[in-house]
């Protein structure tokens, strides 16, 4: 599996292009800004773009979305929670000083338990509303990592003092499924340095008894 981590955009959201490496198969996860990048890494790698996935619907994890959808055709996957979200990108903007990106336009609803592949490669889709209604995390189980959008943080947890987050869900998402995956799982968060639900579990001050 080729997968490429880099942040993008003034708030360094963690992007990742996942690519199967024999079907040339890919998908994106989280375009927030420098789709210019993103396009470029497609074509270094020969992959074509069959899914842009985005983990909830903050304007440093969307913003890019469109942008890549025009270039590449691929279809626009989120949970369908968060379209309420998606209208107030324009409010979002002010809120960190970005441009608006304009309407996003979700092609397709994921919801938890859904399997995504491109090539040879699949997630499972875990809905974890708390950070927003409709944040979701991508699991590929051969791969045993986790991309955790901004739910789970290396020492911490994603804030819930936005419009649709709250404290009681992401705890009870992170209790009862994020931290239900095995310890040596590797953890691609949102933001900010890699971990493993294993470290999380013994070291996060949020996920203590």
């Amino acid at each position: 599996m080729f997968h490429k981590i880099f942040p993008v955009g003034p708030l360094q959201c963690n992007c990742s292009v996942i690519g199967d490496e024999q079907t040339h198969e890919a998908m994106v996860i989280d375009p927030g800004d420098q789709v210019d990048e993103i396009l470029n890494i497609l074509r270094q790698q020969n992959l074509k773009l069959t899914q842009i996935v985005v983990t909830h619907a903050h304007i440093d994890h969307v913003g890019g979305a469109m942008k890549l959808k025009a270039a590449t055709g691929a279809p626009i996957l989120m949970n369908q929670d968060d379209h309420a979200l998606l209208k107030l990108l324009d409010v979002q903007a002010t809120w960190v000083g970005m441009q608006s990106p304009g309407p996003v336009q979700v092609d397709d609803a994921v919801s938890n338990g859904r399997v995504l592949k491109v090539g040879n490669i699949a997630a499972s889709v875990i809905h974890t509303p708390g950070h927003t209604e409709g944040s979701i995390c991508l699991y590929f189980p051969q791969e045993k990592k986790l991309i955790a959008g901004d739910t789970l943080f290396a020492g911490s947890i994603g804030r819930t003092d936005l419009p649709g987050g709250s404290f009681e869900k992401i705890m009870n998402s992170l209790h009862s499924r994020v931290m239900a995956l095995p310890d040596d799982t590797h953890v691609i968060p949102g933001h900010g340095p890699a971990t493993t639900i294993g470290q999380e579990r013994v070291t996060n001050p949020f996920l203590q008894k």
